[in-house]
């Protein structure tokens, strides 16, 4: 009888994504995909490293912006650009559009079967679209003034 090692799964997830799996990029997966098994999440890479200093993972900001864009550049994470110099990894990759609370700097999925687009420009010569993303907005609303 043999048992699955701890991390197995994510070092099989790592190998096929081309990625080989270290110490720091295990740890690094095991927070943003293991917590929340079938639940998509959005984190910046400032949140990431406060989880993995909480966790006791020894890893600087720099080498979890450098895992963020390697995962992302392997298809295990999207990188959603709300304004200049603020990202948000998501490990929803599957086609779909988010919703920005402003306010709060919180993205919320929308699939993508709701958001309906009748055309979109033609793009210049020698391009191909390859991807819409939308993000809608929000505030909230203000309080009425009595």
């Amino acid at each position: 009888m043999s048992k699955d090692r701890p991390y197995s799964a994510l070092v099989q997830r790592l190998k096929t994504a081309g990625l080989r799996p270290t110490r720091q990029r295990l740890a690094l997966a095991k927070l943003l995909f293991e917590p929340s098994e079938g639940c998509d999440r959005h984190i910046t890479a400032e949140q990431l490293h406060a989880e993995a200093v909480a966790d006791s993972v020894r890893v600087s900001l720099a080498t979890v912006y450098n895992s963020l864009h390697q995962f992302t550049e392997a298809g295990l994470l999207r990188e959603v650009v709300v304004e200049p110099g603020r990202s948000y990894f998501d490990t929803n990759v599957s086609d779909h559009h988010h919703f920005y609370h402003q306010g709060r700097g919180q993205l919320q999925d929308i699939p993508g079967e709701q958001v309906q687009m009748d055309s979109l420009p033609t793009p210049p010569a020698g391009t191909r679209v390859a991807r819409v993303d939308v993000i809608i907005r929000l505030s909230e609303d203000e309080e009425p003034v009595q």
